[in-house]
């Protein structure tokens, strides 16, 4: 049987919400639920940026919180001031290049946090009744997770809520180990769960590290587009707005213990997606067809480089009703006409240590 929330004055924290996926997940629930308090939790490391939210801010039902998941009694005095009915919980070191260089970072934050996330909702909402039979009524914690802890697909099929977990890169066995930690404490204490594993996510506010903003930005600039390998690496790509219409929908109707796929339907090899942007880009900027195809550059591939990701959302669809809206070029267009437009964005988070990465990385 499907849970449904109270949505009756609940207070909702959403962890990472100045990120990308993040601020377009609070941006929709503080819109679409006025009668709900929403809760931004994010530490504003290098990829938390709270410009992604000038929009929200005014909202009177939403509130920011700067603070991390790794502190426990940072935690604890934020479940006592907002006394949060519902966890969604999005913060994470995302990016797998960065996670190869420092795994560590990635087992404190989406392990280590992911626990301490836990035990700081568990503690609240278990205070005041008997530590055996905690009362969990109308709570719930949703984990956000990845389709990368499935590991590589070959040509055919597609990774399903059954797939057996195989990470590859240090950044989806962090993601793999928080999605055993949250079913843990589902088992162990009762603790009323959801989790979805999402493929690639693209649109605006996507930090410039990722394949779809870093291409768009360096045709801007008139550098180098670099494809790791062959380029012939196919990845499924989700309208980050889709995205936050799933995770609603989920939230409001998954079933306890479940876990979701989230896919686009939009598979793409990544030359041909890269060559794609290109053809969208010379025909914003008015320039000839192929300008931007010529600062293609194959390089290195990286360690541990799965090949194929492709998601089957079909138990989505038949259980809760919900599916894609965006097509791929419509999508591919809007974001490129939004970092288009955005400039002063990008040159902001661009800047600091991002932009002493970026250099290093695609000088």
């Amino acid at each position: 049987m499907a849970k449904t929330i109270n949505n009756q004055q609940s207070t909702i924290l959403i962890t990472g919400g100045a990120g990308f996926i993040g601020s377009h997940v609070v941006r929709h629930f503080a819109q679409k639920y006025p009668h709900h308090k929403i809760v931004n939790l994010d530490a504003l490391t290098y990829a938390g940026n709270l410009e992604n939210l000038r929009d929200v801010e005014p909202s009177p039902n939403y509130f920011f919180e700067k603070g991390d998941i790794r502190d426990a009694v940072f935690l604890k005095n934020l479940f006592e001031k907002h006394q949060p009915d519902s966890v969604i919980h999005l913060a994470a070191e995302s990016h797998v290049d960065r996670s190869i260089a420092n795994p560590l970072a990635f087992v404190e934050t989406n392990v280590l946090g992911t626990v301490t996330l836990l035990n700081a909702a568990r503690d609240s909402w278990a205070r005041g009744n008997s530590s055996r039979q905690p009362d969990f009524e109308g709570k719930r914690f949703y984990h956000v997770s990845t389709d990368e802890v499935y590991g590589s697909l070959g040509e055919e099929g597609y990774f399903t809520e059954e797939t057996r977990y195989d990470p590859r890169s240090p950044y989806s066995a962090s993601k793999a180990a928080s999605d055993h930690f949250v079913r843990a404490y589902f088992h162990t204490y009762g603790l009323p769960v959801v989790l979805s594993n999402c493929s690639n996510n693209y649109g605006p506010n996507h930090f410039p590290e990722k394949l779809i903003p870093l291409v768009i930005n360096n045709i801007r600039q008139g550098k180098s587009l670099p494809v790791y390998g062959d380029g012939q690496y196919t990845r499924d790509w989700l309208w980050v707005k889709d995205h936050a219409a799933a995770i609603d929908t989920i939230f409001h109707q998954g079933r306890d213990g479940e876990t979701y796929n989230i896919g686009g339907n939009n598979e793409w090899k990544n030359i041909d997606l890269v060559r794609k942007l290109c053809d969208i880009m010379d025909e914003l900027l008015g320039q000839p067809v192929g300008t931007s195809q010529s600062l293609i550059t194959f390089v290195k591939d990286r360690p541990g480089h799965d090949r194929r990701y492709a998601i089957d959302a079909s138990k989505l669809k038949n259980e809760l009703g919900w599916e894609p809206t965006v097509k791929s070029e419509e999508g591919f267009r809007e974001t490129a006409k939004w970092y288009l437009e955005n400039e002063a964005w990008l040159a902001h988070v661009l800047s600091g240590e991002y932009q002493r990465y970026y250099e290093q990385q695609y000088r």
